[in-house]
């Protein structure tokens, strides 16, 4: 009887320090989880606004190849001329039109501060491709300490001035 309880002493479960040592083994995980969550957050946005950026160029360089014909004025900061529905504009003040709207576009997709460059040169005979590059700039949240990060994204397109080309 005596050899029966003894051993039921010896068996009492976990003990008040292996249930803390195995609480804080815990929370170190749980703390690591945290960070790699928040860290993935952060580079989910900065994907994000890549995306933004290329779209953004991308659609500004297909309104300069439907109006091909006032290039130039694709380089300016923009108008806006309001020409929509039955409006009658001309191909430039489309153009400014265009430019206008695409960087009130780029303020509502990508973080404050974003700056535009559009850059065309006109094609040099006998080719009649203009080339246009367009640089954008934005500061994003620095992840790894205070302050911001200058990001950019930059593309060139050809674009055809005349019919052939």
């Amino acid at each position: 009887m005596k050899n029966r309880n003894s051993n039921l002493a010896n068996k009492r479960g976990f003990t008040l320090l292996e249930a803390l040592i195995s609480f804080m083994i815990l929370s170190i995980g749980m703390l690591g989880i945290a960070s790699l969550q928040a860290i993935s957050l952060k580079a989910g946005k900065t994907s994000v606004y890549g995306s933004v950026a290329m779209m953004k160029a991308d659609e500004l360089i297909e309104s300069i190849r439907a109006n091909a014909s006032a290039l130039s004025s694709y380089t300016g900061a923009g108008i806006n001329n309001s020409c929509t529905g039955a409006a009658v504009c001309s191909d430039v003040q489309l153009a400014q039109d265009d430019v206008y709207w695409w960087k009130q576009h780029l303020k509502a997709g990508l973080p404050e501060a974003v700056t535009t460059s559009v850059t065309v040169t006109a094609a040099t005979p006998p080719s009649k491709m203009a080339t246009v590059k367009i640089d954008l700039g934005w500061k994003e949240r620095n992840k790894d300490a205070t302050g911001s990060v200058d990001k950019t994204y930059s593309t060139i397109a050809y674009v055809c001035t005349e019919i052939p080309c």
